[in-house]
């Protein structure tokens, strides 16, 4: 399967290139990746086939000697070759909008409504005065809670034993304004309603990412590792293979090779802007510049109705994807880096430039 879906990347790259002019993409992949961590592959998927795939290694001596730093911590072989279709990596915050179609799924088939309140199946969180909360406000991080910066956030979750003490520790946390009205972006509104699921259904997150997202999607290389704890906002591994496989499901309406993995009407939800003008922000990441959101997916473009056209969740270390409703295309950016500065500039200018490449 692996060699005939490289035999097909292949031909239709090809073919592709025939078919459109993508030398100033390339340019661009050239002049940007060593700002993007040294590495990066851009995938593109239009008209039911991939019609560009680029992979670009401008990797310092410096990022080489940091990565080998780095492996050696972890006790692993450093890897500084060139990222390949199925490269698997760390996505971060791209996790997002695959955990958000996970609990869609749950809406989908009754058992969960976004009108919700999360005490119903939470009681830690009724305790702590939080049981109103919405499933709708989880997936839109308009919870009201006041999380803990991230890196701190990251190394809590990372040390609990179970979903319930994740569950614990967010109860405790102190609420910055009333559920609904204010937008704090972080992992605090996925982690519930990651664990809703569980109660629900009496598996754990991976299991039901695995089940209802990854293996209709053929994404054989994505999941939410190994730790005791999934972290549904910012803990999965993926591949550019795989989050494209996502991505056409989501530009499809929630179809993927003829089988439904989610209603139409969800994928609207999902893309619905929740950040509207009596929301306050409180907090939303710099390279998400003026972007809305609706469920784990920033609404990049507006038309004129202020229906979405691009939706768009980057992660933490810099990987980007996206899909354009208006040009119906998909496109997926892997990179590993931490310096965000210009990133939302960077990603509006990539993006302009593939609008150009497939006008």
């Amino acid at each position: 399967m692996k060699t005939l879906f490289v035999s097909l990347l292949l031909l239709a790259t090809t073919y592709s290139y025939c078919q459109y002019d993508f030398s100033k993409l390339d340019d661009w992949m050239e002049d940007n990746t060593a700002k993007m961590g040294g590495r990066a592959y851009l995938i593109l998927y239009k008209d039911g086939k991939i019609v560009y795939s680029h992979s670009a290694n401008e990797m310092s001596r410096r990022q080489k000697l940091v990565g080998r730093v780095l492996a050696r911590r972890q006790g692993k072989t450093a890897d500084t070759e060139d990222y390949t279709v199925s490269s698997k990596q760390p996505i971060a915050s791209c996790s997002k909008w695959l955990s958000a179609a996970l609990v869609m799924t749950f809406v989908d088939e009754g058992k969960l409504s976004l009108s919700d309140t999360v005490g119903r199946f939470l009681p830690a969180l009724s305790a702590s005065g939080k049981g109103n909360i919405t499933i709708s406000e989880c997936l839109s991080h308009t919870t009201g809670i006041k999380p803990p910066p991230l890196k701190e956030s990251l190394e809590d979750m990372r040390g609990m034993n179970s979903m319930d003490d994740a569950i614990n520790a967010i109860a405790a946390l102190p609420m910055e304004g009333e559920h609904g009205k204010v937008f704090h972006y972080s992992n605090a509104g996925l982690q519930i309603a990651g664990a809703v699921i569980e109660k629900i259904s009496g598996k754990s997150f991976g299991q039901l990412f695995a089940e209802r997202i990854a293996q209709p999607l053929h994404m054989k290389h994505s999941d939410f590792g190994t730790g005791k704890v999934a972290l549904p906002a910012g803990g999965a591994n993926s591949t550019p293979e795989d989050y494209t496989n996502f991505l056409v499901m989501i530009l499809n309406k929630g179809v993927f090779n003829g089988k439904r993995i989610l209603s139409e009407n969800s994928i609207t939800e999902m893309q619905a802007n929740r950040v509207t003008k009596d929301v306050r922000v409180a907090y939303a990441p710099a390279e998400a510049g003026d972007f809305g959101y609706g469920f784990g997916e920033w609404v990049m473009e507006k038309n004129s109705a202020g229906q979405s056209v691009a939706v768009t969740s980057p992660g933490l270390f810099g990987s980007f994807p996206w899909i354009d409703n208006d040009r119906k295309y998909t496109g997926f950016l892997m990179t590993f880096y931490l310096k965000n500065d210009g990133r939302n500039e960077r990603y509006k200018d990539l993006k302009k430039q593939v609008d150009k490449c497939l006008k």
